[in-house]
């Protein structure tokens, strides 16, 4: 398994750019980093922040030409790593599956359920390597998105359950509907298995969402649009990337939380970069 070379700036805290979110930093050197998975979606720049050096990598490439159920998941997250990030915010665009989250809303899901198939989920083939899952994101992480959103005066919503689905199709009104009667609040295509994969490789994941949308079943009309995501994404990813960047100022340099021994006691099957 291979690792950038030395000269490879490093990084410790990675941004992941959701639809609409192309760039954030200024100043970057872009890193073309190789995988045992394959290419990642992009080159990753980095850059410095308040201090602290962040990587940035576009979810869907940097021209949006990745659809969400042929993102290289494995590649992305083991090129973090091996630029030397632990800690991951995970901005996203996200629907609604409930009238008091409406459209511009940010929300802090702190659970997530999977419905995809067929994505390569996991590093682990060989051998039995089982993690924690009970709780996907970093409470550490979570806890330094609500302080800056205090400290940035922003309207943060604390939890809900994000529903991720293979895409790229939008829901019917009837899934739509199933999955508000479970009692869950958001719906997104690229949460998983992102989240779990970081899990894995013992990162510190935190999702920031974005509503763009009221999903299908939740209000009458003709259903999502891919255009209005986009317009709706555009007019708030200003306030997105301000909650970000201020979120990379708080968050600690030491890791205080349990992410970092999520692999402890378990014998792998290859060395993590």
């Amino acid at each position: 398994m291979s690792d950038p070379s030395e000269t490879s700036p490093k990084a410790d805290i990675a941004v992941i750019g959701g639809s609409g979110f192309y760039e954030l930093l200024e100043s970057v050197r872009r890193v073309e980093v190789a995988t045992p998975y394959g290419r990642p979606s992009d080159a990753v720049s980095v850059g410095t922040v308040g201090g602290r050096s962040v990587a940035f990598l576009p979810r869907h490439g940097s021209r949006h030409e990745l659809p969400p159920h042929l993102i290289n998941y494995r590649a992305n997250m083991w090129a973090l790593r091996s630029l030397g990030v632990r800690q991951v915010l995970a901005p996203c665009a996200v629907g609604s599956l409930r009238r008091s989250l409406g459209p511009g809303s940010l929300v802090l899901p702190d659970q997530l359920v999977d419905r995809t198939t067929g994505r390569a989920q996991t590093y682990y083939d060989d051998g039995a390597v089982h993690v924690s899952f009970a709780d996907p994101y970093c409470a550490d992480g979570r806890a330094a998105v609500l302080k800056a959103a205090g400290g940035a005066g922003a309207d943060v919503h604390d939890g809900g359950v994000m529903v991720v689905v293979e895409g790229p199709r939008f829901s019917t009104r009837a899934e739509s509907r199933w999955y508000a009667s479970a009692g869950w609040s958001l719906i997104n295509m690229t949460g998983h298995p992102e989240a779990v994969l970081a899990r894995e490789l013992a990162l510190c994941y935190t999702s920031i969402a974005l509503v763009t949308d009221y999903d299908a079943g939740v209000e009458r009309g003709e259903g999502v649009s891919q255009d209005e995501v986009f317009r709706v994404f555009a007019a708030n990813v200003q306030r997105l990337k301000e909650l970000v960047l201020q979120t990379v100022s708080v968050l600690d340099r030491e890791r205080h939380c349990g992410c970092g021994e999520a692999l402890a006691g378990m014998r792998l099957p290859f060395e993590l970069p």
